[in-house]
């Protein structure tokens, strides 16, 4: 009696606990779209902030966004899932394999703001690149690498050893082992990671005020767009705290709705690719 009892106030503490988490979310976010819809239009989305012609818009920081979550997964994605396949399948388990893995938890511990220091005076300075979109992308690759590696090496292991022992007795070699079985079925978990790398990616500020900067301007037409990773660029995020800093709170308030509407489809996104994934694998 005591015995059940005690399951079924464990059973109702976690219910509750998940019906608070819900709540609290759906109050933030509620309240986030509440104050800034009003203020989001197509002027907003499609113009940059100007005190001449009296515009306050966000089309550079959209860009700037989209061009630093691009260059930072090309950069960070191969060099992630690469460490994570030679930690798990070639590496073995030796000490130096426990010393990276407590070296890549440490690395993600790290405030932000230390990261943005160190790629200002590495990348920014002594490589030259200055404040630029190149060296916010370099300097959040270094950010994102343990989360990519780390849900990359859980997913590898997830994946039962019949699947290695069975490949390896029908004579194929390890490599083909691993790219025609191991990253197929372990693809979800791979995909979970970059996803929760991109919402680090969109939420970071700290970093990139120290090495993109705040530049909201549009890339310049004649220059060619590829060029532009080269300028200084604020992101969403970056703009959001500088409208805080300002005390422009309804553009600050319109910024954070159109970030959660990114999320939210990137979110969805991936999602779906997950499910066709699933359905592929099988």
């Amino acid at each position: 009696m005591i015995r059940k009892f005690r399951e079924g106030l464990a059973i109702g503490l976690i219910y509750l606990a998940s019906f608070f988490s819900v709540i609290l979310l759906a109050a933030i976010i509620g309240y986030v779209l509440a104050r800034g819809l009003s203020m989001v239009s197509w002027s907003f989305l499609t113009t940059v902030s100007s005190v001449l012609r009296g515009t306050v818009g966000i089309a550079g920081n959209i860009v700037n966004t989209l061009y630093i979550v691009i260059l930072t997964l090309m950069i960070a994605v191969p060099i992630g899932i690469g460490s994570a396949i030679w930690l798990t399948e070639y590496a073995g388990h030796g000490r130096f394999v426990r010393l990276i893995e407590f070296t890549t938890e440490t690395l993600a511990g790290i405030p932000s703001v230390i990261f943005g220091l160190f790629g200002m005076v590495f990348f920014g300075t002594t490589l030259g690149f200055g404040y630029s979109l190149l060296t916010g992308a370099l300097t959040l690759s270094l950010m994102i690498l343990p989360l990519i590696t780390r849900n990359t090496q859980e997913a590898l292991k997830s994946v039962p050893d019949s699947y290695r022992t069975g490949a390896i007795g029908m004579g194929a070699t390890q490599w083909y082992m691993i790219r025609t079985i191991l990253i197929p079925s372990a693809m979800p978990g791979i995909i979970t990671g970059v996803v929760l790398s991109i919402g680090r990616i969109v939420g970071e500020s700290a970093a990139l005020l120290l090495t993109a900067g705040s530049g909201y301007l549009l890339p310049k037409p004649g220059a060619g767009y590829l060029y532009n990773i080269m300028e200084s660029g604020g992101t969403l995020a970056v703009q959001l705290y500088l409208s805080v800093a300002k005390a422009g709170y309804d553009a600050a308030f319109g910024i954070a709705a159109v970030l959660l509407c990114i999320v939210l489809i990137l979110n969805l996104i991936i999602k779906m690719m997950i499910g066709k994934v699933d359905v592929l694998s099988r």
